[in-house]
């Protein structure tokens, strides 16, 4: 028996979307990439872009921490005063001296610590999680405890330099001793953080270059010399360039390292940060604050460039070779 035939049910066309309909979807696809990079662009904007524009506003005017709603407009004053002041050419010269004798050796130590664990050692995780603890200490923390280390009096410090004969310094009056104690401290948080940094770029450097030298018949420090020191320089800037920002900023240290926010009985150690503070908080004036916020501002650009003009011309050099 056979079934009857059906008639196949007849196939609609589908109707194409309107025009509208296509130009709404593809605005939709293409703005959505920036709906998900949109959340950060406002906050930068709400808490780094906005206080930047807005400290530059304040530091044209007079304004007291007790009425900071009074603002009397006085233009470039402000600089002008800053510029004049003598603790301000202190406190630039003291940011120089301290950055420069705290970052020089602590990225020379943490470039040899790197280079150590780039071997295979024994227990390399454990240097490696060991080297983070400085830096995930408090400041205030570890600035209270190398206090109590460079004390003059009871310190262990200057007990260690009288077994060798040594008289006691006086680590908090002195400029030169109160500086490298300063220094010590940001040399102690800071050394692990970058060494795991290089470690991180020398292990991006391929094997392959390694071999070659040691087939040539190159020594482990010359290897270090012609293969490991060009394939970190990229590493290299970047920590100078985050060291030299964090010199400039310098002020949890210093601030906690005797307790004065005048950075010692003669200004020895005071950073731009504390003499920043000092003016805002502790004078009230926050129109001066704003003023030496912004020619921090600028100092940090100026160093960034000035080492970004010295990397590019140097690789410019060497591809002229």
């Amino acid at each position: 028996m056979t079934l009857p035939a059906t008639a196949a049910a007849p196939v609609r066309p589908v109707a194409a979307p309107p025009p509208r309909s296509r130009r709404s979807r593809r605005l939709l696809r293409d703005l959505s990439p920036y709906a998900y990079i949109a959340p950060f662009f406002a906050l930068f904007a709400a808490f780094g872009l906005f206080p930047l524009l807005y400290t530059a506003y304040v530091s044209l005017y007079r304004v007291e921490l007790q009425t900071p709603g009074r603002m009397e407009w006085r233009g470039l004053d402000n600089y002008t005063a800053l510029f004049q002041d003598e603790f301000f050419w202190t406190a630039l010269r003291n940011t120089f001296t301290i950055g420069v004798i705290s970052t020089v050796p602590q990225l020379l130590m943490a470039l040899g610590l790197a280079h150590l664990l780039n071997y295979r050692l024994r227990g390399r995780t454990f240097f490696r999680v060991a080297m983070l603890l400085p830096y995930a200490t408090s400041v205030a923390a570890a600035t209270l405890v190398f206090a109590q280390l460079f004390g003059r009096d009871y310190g262990l410090i200057n007990w260690a330099l009288g077994l060798v004969g040594i008289h006691p310094v006086d680590w908090q009056t002195g400029t030169w001793a109160s500086q490298i104690a300063v220094s010590t401290i940001v040399t102690w948080r800071w050394t692990g953080y970058n060494a795991l940094i290089y470690l991180a770029g020398m292990q991006s450097i391929p094997s392959e270059l390694y071999e070659a030298a040691e087939i040539d018949g190159a020594s482990r420090w010359r290897q270090f010399l012609h293969v490991t020191l060009p394939g970190l320089r990229p590493t290299i800037f970047f920590t100078v360039v985050v060291s030299t920002i964090g010199a400039t900023q310098l002020f949890g240290e210093p601030l906690l390292f005797e307790g004065s926010q005048s950075g010692g009985i003669s200004h020895q150690y005071q950073t731009l940060g504390l003499y920043m503070y000092e003016q805002g908080w502790g004078y009230f004036h926050l129109g001066r604050a704003a003023a030496i916020a912004w020619v921090m501002f600028l100092l940090i650009v100026l160093m960034v460039g000035a080492n970004a003009l010295a990397a590019r011309r140097r690789v410019a050099k060497e591809k002229s070779r």
